[in-house]
């Protein structure tokens, strides 16, 4: 599937989400996506970044990886953003509209909702101290030109 692809490791603070942003709109440029596709893809980046950043390292030091592969005649994107951070116990807790292990800090709880609500696919690989694996999936209609 890789008729392209891209990697990035980012410094873990929140300056750097937008930088996953322009990144990514950089990236699926090429594949001449909708702007509602473009902005569904932005947010669920932000999303996925933001998590590992809040969640994963708890605002410690830390590094967010993300990898982009794309294929032209599929017209497909797969976004990979992973940490080393401290993992998740309970991927499916996590996942609940609502749920936030960070109520203090005044999460609402909806990041993998809102990742699900604009991506075709999300699949989260996580364990306790071993860090967390999002991949965000998205098919895009037809080309505009």
């Amino acid at each position: 599937m890789n008729d392209n692809y891209v990697k990035v490791e980012m410094a873990a603070i929140a300056e750097n989400v937008g930088l996953a942003r322009i990144v990514v709109t950089g990236f699926i440029a090429p594949l001449d996506p909708t702007m509602d596709e473009n902005s569904d893809i932005k947010t669920a980046v932000s999303e996925a970044v933001t998590n590992a950043i809040i969640h994963g390292y708890h605002r410690a030091e830390g590094t967010v990886k993300m990898s982009l592969s794309s294929s032209f005649q599929e017209r497909k994107i797969i976004i990979k953003i992973s940490d080393d951070g401290v993992g998740i116990e309970d991927v499916d807790a996590v996942r609940e509209p609502m749920f936030t292990t960070k109520p203090d800090m005044e999460r609402s709880g909806l990041g993998f909702t809102v990742m699900e609500t604009f991506m075709d696919t999300v699949e989260v690989k996580s364990a306790p101290g071993a860090g967390t694996t999002v991949i965000l999936t998205k098919n895009l209609g037809e080309s505009s030109s």
